[in-house]
């Protein structure tokens, strides 16, 4: 039982991951939660103070609600929204802000199929469609690297779909390398604290959550050490 004042222990990555998997289970199942944290209760429970399970960096599409998507309440959850599920440096800030005040320990990146960021970059690279605006042009040069080495593998007449599907994979893995290699203090807490980083991408058509690019891949994978967020 909870000591009144006292933080309960972060939940070891695993752990959350599981409850994550739990949740989207019960929200693609359409079966929610008796126990999820809502209404006025919850809400005075949390106003001293939050203990989120997990981090969510995910695309900031009205369609990808990551609160509902995993079914889980008030509090449970500290989530950051960017279109393309990007990472810049504020983006990496929040991230670390969240390891560190609240001792979480799984962070989640979470692409989600047709993906309209990167749509708008696959044009920008194939039909030279540049951005609407300085701001929305600097977001799609940050998808650019890993979208472009899925088109240069692709090559000429590739089927549009299976691109945009790679693309978002792709997209999705860059960040996570970002995240694991572009932070000293989250490249610590994964060394020493047991931090994942963990790739996804929501399903719209089946609201399922595929948790593709593991804690363990930026090992396998060998991802450079060093990647610059700038």
């Amino acid at each position: 039982m909870p000591v009144a004042g006292v933080a309960p222990a972060p939940l070891p990555a695993a752990q959350a991951l599981e409850r994550l998997r739990e949740g989207n289970r019960r929200f693609y199942q359409n079966v929610r939660s008796l126990d999820v944290a809502s209404g006025q209760a919850a809400r005075a429970a949390l106003v001293a103070g939050q203990n989120p399970f997990a981090i969510i960096l995910s695309c900031s599409d009205s369609r990808v609600p990551a609160g509902m998507v995993f079914d889980q309440g008030l509090g449970d959850l500290f989530v950051i929204r960017v279109a393309g599920n990007v990472v810049a440096p504020s983006l990496v800030g929040s991230v670390e802000y969240a390891a560190a005040t609240f001792g979480t320990r799984l962070a989640v990146v979470m692409g989600h199929s047709g993906c309209g960021a990167i749509k708008s970059t696959l044009d920008f690279i194939q039909n030279d469609v540049d951005a609407p605006s300085e701001n929305i042009h600097d977001l799609l040069e940050r998808c650019r690297p890993a979208v472009e080495s899925v088109v240069e593998v692709a090559g000429p007449g590739a089927d549009k779909e299976r691109l945009l599907r790679a693309a978002v994979r792709a997209n999705v893995r860059q960040s996570c390398a970002h995240l694991r290699h572009g932070s000293r203090l989250l490249e610590r807490l994964i060394l020493e604290e047991g931090m994942w980083i963990v790739g996804a991408e929501y399903s719209l058509e089946t609201g399922q959550v595929d948790f593709f690019e593991g804690h363990e891949h930026h090992r396998i994978l060998g991802e450079p050490a060093g990647v610059p967020v700038v």
